[in-house]
């Protein structure tokens, strides 16, 4: 019997050997239709027990001991999709890239266009920092919150003044503000030509129309002529969808929050034509008092698809808003008044008034063509064109009175307007019975358009390479008129040099952003300014791509030439009203490597330099036609390295970074408590450098549970002293001083996060999800030696979502809980006034100090019916 037990106990062992000696390795990629990849996918080999899950590139590394068979990969919200495999023993088979259709009731079946242009990080084999949000996210998580809220549970990524109002909000990417991160939608460079600033109100339907978002930190793998310095975030939107049908949706939040929004699309015809429309409309009273706001979202898609080789794709995408403001203001005031204190507005015959509101109606059209030449070259083009009208009011003359309880007295302003000689207003000082009040309109128009192109071709089966050019022309129109005379019949005008004899406006305009885009006051029917300025634009970019096995390797570069000039009709007589022109010339270039030395571990490293042009604003002094002699480009040295690791049941994503930033221009803003005006900080000659480790994970322990976690750990200093100039909101210089800052902490962005969320379905069609995040090491958005440290916090979101289906239709309802636990916390902090002795304090901060409280418990709960 024991002679037995040996031979049985040795074949065993045999046979075990022989199994583990004969497994085969299939290899591959699970996307989506948008091309994005979908991690924690399963993989398996159909009538084994053989599985693995997809990492977070898609890509997958399966074992097994058969030869031949299918693959059976699925994700939830996605069909099932058998391949097909037969290997050759003892070779590896990569089956290639795998595309999962989404269920019909997510309608995500979409034509992609500008895939050429659209610099999404699975384009390259060479890594980069990215984390890729998908749609049904998008959808989920949105409800009532503002775009950038989306990105919150990325790493590196802080989200602050959603207390400002609807559209308000800021995104910091590695501590580096909105105005150095590419926002690239479609492909298309949406940042402002003037200033680099993304205003999210002028994008408020986003949230409808974005299929995915890429956040790409640090040096990204754009080709475009752009210099990104925080990083690139890519907003891939819907198309011309392939499959008919439609949607209608409805949500409502908190603070009487509603929106309703209806689309339909007709599918791909076998003509080749298709469209896909969309509408919605929206209002809210807004978190904090006094932050009401409404809007309207509209999206129109025709496709065109003649053959295989060629598509093309008509998009045209606006959302007209309005919404009143609130700024940041001391901590004794919110103590006194309320953490939801706002002191922008008033009451007038008992009807609600604003004095701070933002309006604004950007169409944004674009034209795609993507041709596929043969099987190893293509080309892809986008042409677009955005026309902005609108702008933000506020106060105009020194007149304004305020209620006891710290609210903007209208009808005791009207009152002193009326008994003013001739109710004529002037600029009379503050303390003069003369002094006039009424509420201005601050006019920002421009129309903008341009050209994208990229040719791509693979030159054999390891190197390809892209080339391509960026155009771009931009002018813009900014002026003051009057849009309440609270009680005058007009307002004198004696600063104008091209009126030296002045002249009374009497023209009243409304702060509509529909009624903007017809708004044309005459010369003499304008206040404080009136200039335009030209932005030129012209780039050239390329890449080389080695890519073969375990080892890929690129190369990048771009430059660019811009120029600016301006015409200021306010200022300066008829003569003199056009600036010099200003003409600079940027560049930048990137490489990286990547090697893969099994199929769970990879490593890469990037670098790069850029030399950045300065922004318009910082080119002209005083918002003058005098040129800054201090503006010169801004020099970025980013180094990156990162190491990927993807097993069965979870894939870790470690990066580590080292950004030099010189010669960089920052402007903010704050609230002088004294007059009530804003005070505009502008420093030149900034020096930064940012360090820091940032890790990723996706975990799929069960097929229903899906845990996502990341940690930023950042150390961002200023690197020498700077040269600071302060100015009012009218543009007149207050004071310019050199500043000591050397060693001072950057904010307002928390330089320590970390996060974890988990998703699990409980049956078919019944999930809830939850997301943990924690801030800390959060300082002044002021450059300052000796930064001021705000208090660290917690934040909790949940939700639930549930689906039913019935025949080829589902009704989804999803209801979203942010800040679960009403944490009380400071989101950004804009002074930087110490702990004095005997200062009063809240939390170890001087209540003096400027800030935004953060929204406290917020909710919202949405109904979508797909047919």
């Amino acid at each position: 019997m024991k002679r037995l037990k040996e031979i049985l106990f040795s074949a065993l062992l045999l046979l075990a050997g022989t199994v583990a000696w004969s497994q085969e390795t299939v290899t591959g990629t699970v996307i989506d239709d948008a091309g994005l990849p979908l991690p924690a996918a399963t993989v398996a080999v159909k009538g084994s027990s053989d599985a693995t899950t997809t990492g977070i590139d898609g890509t997958f590394t399966v074992s097994t001991s058969v030869t031949s068979g299918e693959i059976v990969v699925s994700f939830l919200g996605f069909q099932t999709k058998s391949v097909a495999f037969t290997i050759t023993p003892g070779q590896a088979l990569n089956v290639g890239t795998i595309n999962l259709a989404a269920n019909s009731e997510e309608l995500e079946n979409i034509v992609i266009v500008g895939t050429g242009i659209i610099d999404l990080e699975e384009d390259r084999r060479t890594p980069v920092a990215s984390t890729t949000i998908r749609r049904s996210e998008i959808q989920q998580k949105t409800g009532n919150q503002e775009f950038p809220e989306i990105m919150k549970n990325t790493p590196s990524v802080y989200v602050a003044s959603s207390a400002g109002g609807y559209g308000d909000s800021q995104m910091f990417l590695r501590g580096f503000d909105q105005t150095n991160t590419a926002f690239l939608l479609n492909g298309q460079p949406i940042n402002g030509m003037e200033d680099g600033n993304m205003y999210w109100s002028n994008w408020q339907g986003m949230t409808d129309v974005a299929n995915a978002i890429q956040v790409q930190r640090g040096l990204g793998s754009s080709k475009l002529a752009i210099s990104s310095v925080g990083g690139t975030v890519n907003i891939v939107t819907k198309a011309t969808e392939l499959k008919k049908g439609g949607f209608a949706q409805s949500i409502v939040g908190n603070n009487n929050y509603i929106k309703t929004t209806l689309g339909y699309n007709t599918g791909m015809m076998q003509n080749g034509f298709g469209a896909s429309v969309m509408i919605t409309d929206w209002s809210g009273d807004g978190y904090n008092r006094g932050t009401r706001g409404e809007g309207q979202n509209y999206f129109v898609s025709l496709g065109y698809k003649p053959n295989d080789r060629h598509t093309f794709n008509f998009l045209l995408f606006g959302a007209p808003q309005q919404h009143d403001q609130n700024y940041t203001k001391a901590i004794s005031n919110y103590l006194r008044y309320g953490r939801k204190y706002n002191n922008n507005y008033g009451f007038l015959d008992g009807d609600y008034l604003s004095e701070r509101t933002n309006y604004y109606h950007k169409p944004v059209a674009n034209f795609n063509w993507d041709y596929n030449i043969n099987s190893d070259m293509q080309l892809s083009t986008v042409l677009y064109a955005s026309w902005g009208r609108g702008g933000g009011t506020g106060n105009w003359g020194n007149g304004k009175k305020t209620t006891a309880d710290g609210h903007v007295d209208f009808a005791a302003i009207r009152n002193n307007n009326m008994a003013l000689p001739g109710r004529i207003g002037t600029l009379a000082a503050r303390t003069s019975p003369e002094a006039a009040y009424a509420i201005r309109n601050s006019v920002n128009n421009h129309a903008w358009y341009g050209v994208v192109s990229n040719f791509n071709h693979k030159l054999t089966e390891t190197l390809s390479y892209n080339a391509g050019i960026d155009l771009r022309t931009y002018k813009g129109n900014h002026y003051r008129e009057i849009s309440n005379y609270l009680g005058l019949d007009g307002f004198s005008v004696t600063d104008n040099k091209q009126y030296p004899d002045g002249y009374i406006v009497t023209e009243q305009y409304s702060a509509n952003p529909w009624s903007a885009l017809t708004n044309n006051p005459a010369d003499n029917q304008k206040v404080n300014y009136d200039y335009d300025e030209r932005i030129s634009y012209g780039g050239i970019f390329g890449q080389l791509e080695y890519a073969a096995n375990s080892f890929s390797a690129y190369v990048q570069g771009a430059v660019s030439s811009q120029s600016h000039v301006r015409w200021d009709r306010f200022g300066y007589t008829q003569a003199e009203e056009k600036s010099a022109k200003v003409s600079n010339t940027g560049y930048n270039i990137k490489g990286g490597a990547n090697y893969s030395f099994t199929p769970q571990h990879s490593i890469f490293a990037n670098a790069g330099f850029y030399s950045k042009q300065p922004y318009h604003d910082n080119i002209y002094l005083n918002f003058g036609n005098d040129v800054n002699p201090l503006t010169k480009n801004e020099k970025i040295t980013g180094l990156e390295a990162g190491y990927r690791f993807k097993s069965r049941f979870v894939d870790v994503n470690v990066d580590v970074y080292r950004t030099g930033w010189k010669d960089r221009v920052t402007t903010t803003s704050t609230t002088d408590q004294a007059t009530g005006q804003l005070v505009y900080t502008n420093n030149s000659g900034v020096n930064q450098l940012h360090k820091g480790v940032e890790v990723s994970l996706v975990a799929r322990p069960l097929q229903s549970l899906n845990i996502k976690g990341f940690a930023s750990l950042g150390d961002w200093e200023y690197d020498d002293n700077i040269y600071q100039r302060k100015y009012d909101e009218n543009q007149r210089l207050l004071e310019e001083t050199i500043q000591e800052v050397k060693g001072g902490k950057v904010g307002p962005a928390a330089q320590t996060t970390f996060g974890l969320g988990a998703t699990y379905r409980i049956v078919n069609g019944l999930s809830v999800d939850a997301d943990w995040r924690t801030y800390s090491n959060m300082y002044a958005d002021v450059v300052t030696k000796d930064n001021i440290e705000l208090p660290s916090y917690d934040l909790v979101d949940a939700g639930v979502t549930y689906t039913l289906k019935f025949a080829e239709n589902s009704l989804t309802f999803r209801l979203n809980v942010n800040n679960v636990f009403d944490e009380v916390y400071l989101s950004e902090m804009t002074t930087a006034n110490a702990a004095e002795p005997g200062a009063e304090l809240y939390r170890g901060i001087n209540v003096s100090n400027n800030v935004f409280f953060g929204n406290g418990r917020t909710y919202n709960f949405g109904m979508r019916f797909n047919f």
